[in-house]
């Protein structure tokens, strides 16, 4: 089996679990080296993990790495993303591809142009929890798909003031529905197909901080992207959807379903790995939901990464990669946006066959990597 060198730009708080999982969990990827703007970071994860620090310019420069995971901020997901394409690595980044769908763009075509994999997280729909909801949809357990339902509300204004987290949240490029909303979107697309067209309204502005035990409580914080957006999604399949991210709430919640001619589906959050996955069929004698074994592994605790190792199965083994939906999601919302402006329906380019399953059946520890090479 060939090991597939990988090169991390970016050691913030989520390179901790990235590294932990590329490095003990995932046989197929070699860590070989890491950068961080902050040198202190980057320190800190070699001196954790036992890795070599390198630069950017390093890394997209040595023979011995064939992937780069892009774990930086949003903001430099574009340029960080292009100079590894450009220097002939396959590139896992973070969510979301960029700033504008225009940057997004631009990598996806260098990538195609290149011959190279270009996928953005999350990978989350790679879980036990959302491939069991995969496998249950695809059983006709549900019947036909009819409708979808995704909320998810977070107080922006509750969470700690930090530079990176502001950065993340009141920045473009962040913000709820690009960051929260990657997740259910990806769920959705995954598991219903691609979407023909949306519709919607976003709001942006000037917000103040509610909570009276947060820091910068009753100053106004200036955004230049959405902290609210509601929108309505036609998939191709027929499927009608809705969606809302907002972080104006002062308390957190999240629903996923999808409604069939047959069933209920009540899906786990998809920014976790595992269940519970509830069921309601019509011929139940009860509308309580049963919960559902799971049938796929990747359920205990976090297993992000799990994307840049199907990426190294798939070019061990000549296939399709099954992170296929960054920019369609990515555009999803762009097309909400765009549509508040312009009060009509964004019609959103083709957005491909949903990925390939996992296939079933691979719980147990010893064997689920094996999963991941089909």
């Amino acid at each position: 089996m060939k090991k597939y060198g990988v090169g991390v730009v970016g050691c913030g708080n989520i390179s901790r679990t990235y590294l932990s999982n590329l490095t003990k969990k995932f046989s197929v990827v070699d860590v070989v080296g890491i950068s961080d703007i902050l040198p202190e970071r980057s320190a800190a994860k070699s001196d954790e993990f036992g890795l070599h620090i390198m630069t950017t310019k390093e890394i997209c420069a040595c023979d011995d790495i064939e992937i780069v995971v892009n774990l930086t901020r949003p903001t430099e997901h574009y340029a960080v993303s292009k100079q590894a394409l450009e220097s002939g690595k396959h590139v896992w980044s973070e969510k979301m591809a960029a700033v504008t769908l225009e940057e997004a763009d631009e990598l996806a075509a260098l990538a195609q142009s290149k011959g190279l994999i270009y996928a953005v997280a999350p990978d989350t729909f790679l879980g036990g929890g959302l491939q069991t909801c995969r496998n249950l949809v695809d059983a006709g357990m549900i019947g036909q798909p009819v409708t979808a339902h995704a909320l998810v509300a977070r107080g922006l204004f509750l969470v700690s003031p930090d530079p990176d987290n502001k950065r993340m949240t009141l920045s473009p490029g962040g913000g709820i529905p690009f960051d929260m909303g990657g997740y259910y979107l990806t769920a959705l697309t995954t598991i219903l197909g691609p979407v023909r067209r949306a519709a919607g309204a976003a709001r942006v502005g000037p917000r103040s901080y509610q909570n009276v035990q947060h820091p910068n409580f009753g100053e106004l914080a200036q955004l230049k992207t959405p902290t609210c957006m509601v929108g309505v999604l036609e998939f191709e399949s027929g499927v009608l959807g809705t969606v809302t991210t907002s972080a104006d709430s002062f308390m957190e919640t999240c629903q996923l379903e999808i409604f069939g001619t047959e069933g209920t589906l009540l899906l786990p959050d998809p920014n976790r790995f595992g269940g519970p996955v509830r069921l309601i069929r019509r011929n139940y004698s009860s509308l309580t939901p049963y919960e559902i074994p799971l049938t796929h592994g990747y359920s205990d605790g976090c297993s992000r990464g799990i994307g840049v190792a199907d990426m190294a199965w798939a070019l061990q083994n000549g296939r399709l990669h099954r992170a296929v939906m960054g920019n369609h999601v990515f555009e999803i919302v762009h097309g909400i946006w765009r549509s508040g402006d312009s009060g009509q329906f964004t019609n959103l380019r083709p957005g491909g066959q949903r990925p390939a399953p996992l296939p079933s059946g691979h719980i147990e520890a010893s064997v689920m990597e094996a999963a991941l090479a089909l």
